[in-house]
């Protein structure tokens, strides 16, 4: 009697453990078979403005270093920084000591020349000594005009003093200019341009500009010069914008940005509430929807047009994508769509 107790006791027990090992399972298949309720929403095209933001740094039109060609004595300095210089204009005095020796010989040789020339006429001299004469007082005035050039500097521009690296009374040593003067009306600014739009950009385009120090203003250039070569490397180009500056405002050094539009095209635009960022990188991607399942899908973003991205790749017209849920789902999650 104790034996067929103890048997039915271990067959209940058995039935027992069977029942909760078949509750288990089906519960977990039931965990694995939920679908996770999402919100989706279908990708479409619209007509967008390709405008595209350049960084950029002011440069002068013309920079021009002002110093003799040789060392020597700076007897004078005519200007200061921040001076406005007009082209041509007297701006540095050098030592003029071999100026007047130079000055002193062609007196003299211009007095031989004459009296060469006059006893050529009478006979007394050939034709071979006048031009002998003649030969070294050319060089002569040659070399002196070289030294009237380097003992008093002018400036080749119409501009402004931007650096003055020696006082009066200084010795010229050849390593850094006495002064340096820079073209500020016009500036140019130089960018870098995708070769993509090699066939857009057009000399005499208008962009616009702003910079840093001049928050709340616009400024209009326009391109003046396209580089005809690509890059390599970077599969870039140089374009270089002028911008009147009548006013000096813009300065040399400023940073600012380049505005260009190159017009509108046809692009794909998601809701912002579907991208994505990846963590520790740039990367950003979308959840995208297809009978019954989500696929993670990296795309490369172009500009924010209110609450949608202009999409450059990674999808397609008519595509559909995650726009609420994305915290619960990996790639191949199985959904459900609400509203």
């Amino acid at each position: 009697m104790k034996n067929f107790k103890l048997i039915t006791i271990s067959l209940l027990a058995i039935a027992l453990s069977s029942t909760s090992c078949t509750k288990s399972d089906k519960t977990k298949t039931q965990s694995s078979d939920a679908k996770i309720p999402v919100k989706i929403a279908q990708v479409s095209e619209k007509n967008v403005p390709q405008i595209v933001e350049y960084p950029a740094t002011v440069q002068p039109v013309f920079k021009n270093n002002i110093a003799p060609s040789a060392p020597g004595r700076i007897r004078r300095i005519m200007v200061d920084v921040g001076s406005r210089v007009g082209a041509g204009q007297r701006i540095v005095q050098m030592d003029a000591a071999n100026l007047a020796n130079y000055q002193t010989q062609i007196d003299n040789l211009r007095r031989n020349y004459n009296r060469v020339s006059e006893l050529l006429s009478v006979g007394g001299a050939s034709q071979q000594d006048v031009d002998n004469v003649k030969v070294q007082l050319e060089q002569a005035e040659n070399t002196l005009k070289n030294l009237n050039e380097n003992t008093y500097l002018t400036s080749p521009i119409s501009g402004i003093v931007t650096a003055r690296n020696y006082d009066n009374g200084d010795m010229y040593s050849g390593q850094l200019p006495v002064l340096t003067v820079m073209q500020i009306n016009p500036v140019k600014i130089l960018i870098n341009v995708s070769e993509s739009y090699y066939s857009k950009i057009k000399v005499g385009m208008g962009v616009d500009m702003s910079f840093d120090v001049f928050p709340n203003e616009r400024f209009n250039g326009n391109v003046s010069l396209i580089y005809p070569t690509i890059d390599e490397r970077t599969r870039t180009f140089t374009v270089e914008i002028k911008l009147p500056n009548s006013n000096s405002k813009v300065r040399p050094g400023m940073f600012g940005r380049v505005i260009v539009n190159y017009g509108y095209a046809n692009r794909v635009v998601v809701p912002d509430l579907s991208v994505i960022k990846q963590a520790g990188s740039g990367a950003r991607y979308v959840f995208v929807y297809n009978d019954g399942k989500v696929t993670y899908k990296q795309i490369e973003m172009g500009q924010r047009i209110g609450n949608e991205y202009e999409i450059l790749s990674g999808l397609s017209t008519g595509d559909q994508v995650v726009v609420a849920g994305q915290s619960k789902l990996v790639d191949g999650s199985m959904v459900e769509i609400i509203k």
